[in-house]
C-alpha cells in the first residue's frame, strides 16, 4: 500500500486539497491518502469552518505552526514536518499552491528522498517583492511533479528549464470545489442576512501587505470604497491583517453607511457572494480564477497577476493600484460595460480525478 501525504497550511490550499482527497477515495485499495494541516492559518473562524464545509476529515497531522515572520514560520514547519515523515515514511508528498508551507514541505519531504507533486504550478506574477512568487520558484524547481492549471504555466515551467516529463496542463482544483459545491452555495442564505440583491452589490476583498500595510494608501483605499457605496451597496468581509492595521491606523471610523463590514465568511457563503455579485474588487489569487469560471466582473488591485489566463480570457481586468483608475473601471461596470469572457480549459471540475490519476501511475 502506497502512502501520500497532502499538505495545506492556509485558507486557500483547503478548496484545492478538498477535491483531490475525495478523488483519492477511488484509489483506496493501493494508496492511503492522509492529510497535514500544519497551522499555518490558526485562525478558528478560518481554519475549523473551512474543514467542516468541505467536507475533509480532521487532519491526520497538525503541526500547530500559528503567525510568526516568514522564516519563523518556514523552519517551524520544516522541523515539525520532518518528524511526521520521519515517522510515516510516505511515498509522495503533494503540496498545494504558494504559502509558506508548500516550500517548507517541499524542502523536507525531497531532502529526506521522498517524492513531490506541485499541485497548481507554474504560476508567475514575476515580482520578486511577493513572498508567495519566491515560494512557486523553489518549490517548482525542487518537486518531481508539477500540476498545471493554465497554459502559461507550461511555458514558465518551460522556460526555467524544467523538464516536460514532470509537467502536467490538468486543470483548476479550485475549479473542482466550486462545481462541487455550487448548489450548496445556492441554498446560502448571505444575502438576505445583509439585505442584499442579487446582482447589486460589490463584493470587496483586500488583504495584501502592499494594499494594507500603508496608512496614507489604506485610507486612499477607504475613500475609494466610499465613493462606490454611493452607487451600489458594498460588502468587505474584512481579513484580520486589514482589520488591524484599520484599528492601529485609526481607520476604522471612516467606510461609509452604505459598506457592510463583516468577519471573514465560509467557504460555501463567500461562494455565494462571490456567484450573485455585480462585481468584485480585490488582491486575492483564487478569486480572480472563480470570477471567471462565474462570468462576474472582477477588478484586481495589483500591479501584476500570477494567473493571466483570467485577464486573456476570463472577466478579470488587471486594473494596477493607481486608485483613480480603479474607481473609473468599477463606476464604469456599474453603468453596464461589462468585460465578456470564457471558462479557459479543462477548468471543468474534474483537475483532482485528473491529478489522481497521474499520482496514481506514477507509485506504481
Amino acid at each position: 500500500m502506497n502512502k501520500v501525504i497532502s499538505v495545506v497550511g492556509a485558507r486557500p490550499n483547503f478548496m484545492k486539497v478538498a477535491p483531490v482527497h475525495k478523488a483519492f477515495k477511488k484509489y483506496s485499495s493501493e494508496i492511503e491518502h492522509m492529510i497535514c494541516h500544519t497551522g499555518q492559518h490558526y485562525d478558528e473562524k478560518m481554519s475549523k469552518v473551512f474543514f467542516d464545509e468541505l467536507e475533509l476529515p480532521k487532519p491526520d497531522f497538525y503541526l500547530g505552526v500559528g503567525s510568526a515572520s516568514h522564516a519563523e514560520q518556514t523552519a517551524k514547519v520544516m522541523i515539525e514536518f520532518e518528524k511526521v515523515l520521519i515517522k510515516e515514511k510516505p511515498d509522495m508528498v503533494v503540496v498545494f499552491g504558494d504559502v509558506n508551507s508548500t516550500v517548507a514541505c517541499s524542502l523536507t519531504a525531497i531532502k529526506l528522498g521522498i517524492k513531490v507533486s506541485h499541485v497548481e504550478a507554474g504560476l508567475r506574477s514575476f515580482d520578486r517583492t511577493m513572498p508567495e512568487e519566491i515560494n512557486r520558484l523553489l518549490t517548482d524547481q525542487i518537486s518531481d511533479y508539477l500540476f498545471v492549471t493554465e497554459e502559461s504555466g507550461i511555458k514558465n515551467l518551460k522556460n526555467e528549464g524544467i523538464s516536460n516529463g514532470k509537467v502536467f496542463l490538468t486543470g483548476n482544483v479550485m475549479i473542482d470545489s466550486l462545481v462541487h459545491y455550487l448548489p450548496k452555495a445556492d441554498q446560502s442564505d448571505i444575502l438576505q442576512c445583509y439585505g442584499l440583491k442579487e446582482k447589486g452589490y460589490v463584493l470587496v476583498t483586500l488583504h495584501r501587505p502592499s494594499n494594507v500595510d500603508s496608512k496614507e494608501y489604506l485610507r486612499e483605499l477607504i475613500e475609494l470604497l466610499n465613493v462606490i457605496s454611493n452607487e451600489r451597496k458594498l460588502i468587505f468581509p474584512i481579513h484580520p491583517r486589514t482589520k488591524n492595521n484599520m484599528k492601529s491606523f485609526n481607520l476604522d471610523g471612516l467606510l461609509g453607511s452604505n459598506v457592510v463590514l463583516t468577519d471573514p465568511v465560509g467557504y460555501i457563503d463567500f461562494l455565494c457572494l462571490t456567484k450573485n455579485s455585480e462585481l468584485i474588487i480585490t488582491d486575492s489569487g483564487g478569486i480572480q480564477e472563480e470570477s471567471t469560471y462565474l462570468g462576474v466582473q472582477c477588478l484586481t488591485v495589483r500591479n501584476n497577476t500570477e494567473r493571466p489566463v483570467t485577464v486573456e480570457m476570463g472577466t478579470n481586468q488587471l486594473i494596477g493600484t493607481d486608485l483613480k483608475r480603479v474607481e473609473l473601471a468599477a463606476l464604469d461596470i456599474l453603468c453596464g460595460n461589462k468585460k465578456s469572457g470564457t471558462v479557459p480549459p479543462l477548468w471543468d471540475g474534474h483537475a483532482s480525478d485528473r491529478i489522481t490519476e497521474i499520482v496514481a501511475d506514477k507509485l506504481k
